[in-house]
């Protein structure tokens, strides 16, 4: 494929952002009243408002064309025919076919998988349901109050953040934990005030070797059998979701208990498979079949639309948009609600991850900047920490507002009043405040004089910052499902465009190898390794401390 800055459509959009360079988004709407009608769309219930970018007609039409040149529509068929674009792995990639209903066929290597699909999910939800009755208990017959999920990656930050996104929706006598993190206080943090008799952990790993997620699962086992439990319990009490059932059934989980999935379902696409069994816990089956009824909506709306209409390459495009012309090197993650305080954290993996890459899908260099840098908190506590820096600092800092029109909850001036601070900011990001204004407010208030003009630039906000609306009527497991597969499907966009596998993650892999090599370092009496003198005195100095 022609390197992206040298394509004719890359070019193209080049010449036009010049014409950008003197344009400011107040003008814009002063100048067409229609604007957010034009820049606004709604599918699968998320309605986004688009129209406070740095676009017009013309930079939409040139997008998608930069969309079509890059081959977005083929490898977008390619992936839902269940082709193996996982070039580097050999592997298919259809989480969409996780989510895909009865009857609808989605094939790899000549077998149709959505019938496996289903035979899965149903399994979940016949265990879910015997666990949310009081059917299936612990051994000593009490119902299980607590759920501990054990994984790290996409085996934990999916179900966290759905569940937490859910919390409404969840399971009166159920309380969830995630523990991700091999460092001991995790777990332990999560187990401190847990019964072993009522307690259930489901344990995530495909290989069932994850080094993270074995150890704290062993610590579990532990900490379950100094409880007075014996090792014939822990089938009662231990669950897996994994495809290695030699591993599973030698940690001492009956294989009966185990849930699969396949090797076309990447880690941080996997929430709408078995690991999505925790959301299935808290919600229930049918909460777990409207967060797939969400997600597969928006796949067949980005399926069948034309890409100037299409919610998930609008959102990718203009992140190319201002990745490539504008030198955005971060993306802000608004959710204006607080029980998707995991979600900016989910999105970090999802696109980090997917995209960040140097090479492309041929091993050649990356031509431009690929994917930036994720971050965000909810609104608003996001407006007492790193606002400032997106309103009055030295970057672009293109911003994802995301809320909902009803808050689920009882406090009706709370949600007004933080649908007022979501809505404002975006308008602030625009608007700005020039000098002129500032010294307006300053005579109003019948100040002036030459130390209101000393204060005057440090009250300008330039504005003209480009930021998007999601909104959602509520955050049901539908509007989650298909607020996710929204932001997957930015990720394919952005991938095609850059023309990188989105697909594997080898960037994770030269760590985990150092770590391995380190650790047996660490124990008394061993004997260190070659490594370069930072390593060393670290190593040294851990040991000095009995680490």
């Amino acid at each position: 494929m022609t390197p992206l800055v040298q394509s004719a459509a890359w070019q193209t959009l080049r010449d036009h952002h010049a014409q950008w360079q003197d344009r400011n988004l107040v003008s814009l709407f002063d100048a067409d009243p229609e604007r957010f009608d034009k820049f606004s769309l709604e599918a699968a219930g998320v309605f986004m408002d688009f129209s406070k970018n740095h676009v017009d007609e013309t930079t939409v039409k040139l997008l998608a064309d930069l969309g079509r040149a890059r081959g977005v529509e083929t490898l977008r068929d390619a992936m839902f025919a269940g082709e193996k674009i996982n070039h580097t792995e050999n592997r298919a990639v259809l989480h969409v076919a996780l989510r895909a209903p009865v009857g609808m066929q989605i094939c790899v290597d000549g077998e149709d998988v959505v019938p496996g699909v289903h035979e899965v999910v149903d399994r979940m939800a016949g265990f879910a349901e015997r666990v949310r009755s009081g059917a299936r208990t612990g051994r000593t017959g009490k119902p299980f109050t607590d759920i501990v999920s054990i994984g790290i990656g996409g085996s934990d930050l999916g179900p966290c953040m759905t569940v937490e996104a859910l919390r409404s929706s969840l399971h009166p006598r159920l309380t969830m934990h995630f523990v991700s993190n091999i460092d001991g206080a995790h777990l332990a943090k999560a187990l401190r005030d847990l019964d072993p008799e009522t307690t259930l952990f489901v344990v995530i790993s495909k290989t069932f070797t994850t080094l993270e997620t074995l150890t704290n699962a062993k610590s579990a086992r532990d900490w379950f059998l100094a409880s007075g439990a014996t090792h014939a319990d822990i089938a009662k009490h231990f669950v897996a979701v994994s495809t290695n059932a030699e591993k599973v059934e030698e940690f001492g989980i009956a294989t009966r208990n185990m849930f699969g999935f396949w090797d076309w379902v990447g880690g941080r696409y996997s929430l709408w498979s078995a690991v999505g069994l925790p959301i299935m816990l808290a919600v229930g089956a049918q909460g777990f079949h409207e967060l797939l009824a969400g997600a597969h909506e928006m796949d067949m709306h980005f399926r069948t639309a034309p890409l100037e209409r299409n919610l998930p390459a609008l959102l990718a495009l203009l992140g190319v948009w201002y990745r490539g012309f504008f030198g955005a090197t971060s993306q802000c993650i608004a959710p204006y609600a607080q029980d998707l305080n995991r979600l900016a954290a989910y999105l970090q993996q999802l696109e980090m991850e997917s995209n960040g890459k140097a090479v492309t899908r041929d091993g050649t260099p990356v031509s431009t900047g690929t994917c930036p840098v994720i971050w965000g908190e909810p609104g608003t506590n996001g407006q007492h920490a790193f606002f400032q820096l997106i309103h009055q600092g030295t970057d672009v800092i293109p911003v994802d507002f995301i809320a909902a029109l009803d808050g689920g909850h009882n406090l009706p001036d709370h949600h007004r009043l933080l649908l007022a601070n979501c809505f404002a900011q975006s308008e602030a990001l625009m608007m700005g405040k020039s000098a002129d204004e500032v010294r307006a407010e300053f005579a109003a208030a019948g100040q002036h004089g030459v130390e209101v003009e000393a204060l005057v630039p440090h009250k300008v906000f330039t504005g003209n910052r480009p930021s998007t609306t999601l909104l959602v009527d509520r955050f049901s497991p539908r509007a989650i499902g298909a607020l996710v597969a929204l932001y997957e499907h930015k990720v394919f966009v952005q991938g095609a465009v850059w023309d990188v596998n989105s697909y594997d993650q080898w960037g994770v892999e030269l760590g985990k190898q150092l770590a391995a090599r380190i650790a047996p370092e660490l124990l008394p009496g061993a004997v260190a390794g070659k490594h370069d003198s930072s390593t060393a005195g670290l190593i040294a100095r851990a040991r000095a401390a009995g680490a």
